[in-house]
């Protein structure tokens, strides 16, 4: 019986230090400059939570609009709503691509991505606004469950992504913080400006 409590214990402390090694916020040293005006935007530091609150914020943001509301431009240089929720979806894999290779300990330097040239060369415009909001659900479903089944050191883990050192945590929070950036633009300069019918 006491090796029984003696393993339970064991157990109960081990899920502890995952928890708290999850629940932090990463440090500035852990990414570059840049990724602070993304950082800053998620709350607290269950990121966890947050990827997925924001998974459904988003969801029930996109369930309101008409495909008609797909193809707006607050500006004729501007993307249209559907290549802001594609680019989105793009940048997600690529920094959850990232994570993964630095999570597993993997030191080869990743190049950086051109956005524009990506939502440029993408079928966005073609693809219905539903079906464009049902991928980011995937999407973010994949990236949740893939930080969920990191171990705790893996979070720490750093690599090397358009030639600036980057954790694995951070990369989280640049995630969360990216989708967020575009989900208040979409919310202030696109939404209240699109004509109803």
């Amino acid at each position: 019986m006491k090796k029984l409590e003696r393993h339970e214990d064991a157990v109960y402390y081990a899920i502890m230090e995952a928890k708290k090694a999850i629940a932090q916020r990463p440090a500035p040293g852990d990414y570059a400059d840049y990724y602070e005006k993304y950082i800053s935007l998620v709350p607290g530091s269950d990121i966890l939570s947050a990827l997925e609150a924001q998974r459904l914020q988003t969801i029930q943001l996109f369930a309101a609009r008409s495909e008609r509301d797909g193809n707006f431009r607050y500006a004729p240089d501007k993307w249209s709503v559907k290549e802001v929720l594609g680019h989105v979806c793009d940048t997600e894999r690529i920094f959850a691509y990232r994570a993964l290779r630095i999570a597993r300990g993997d030191q080869t330097p990743m190049e950086g991505f051109e956005q524009d040239d990506y939502v440029r060369n993408a079928p966005f415009a073609q693809n219905r606004l539903a079906d464009l909001a049902e991928e980011f659900h995937f999407v973010r479903s994949a990236t949740i469950d893939l930080f969920r089944g990191l171990a705790p050191d893996a979070w720490q883990r750093r690599g090397v992504a358009n030639k600036n050192e980057v954790s694995a945590r951070a990369l989280a929070f640049i995630i969360a913080g990216h989708e967020l950036h575009h989900r208040r633009i979409l919310e202030e300069r696109y939404f209240p400006f699109i004509p109803r019918a």
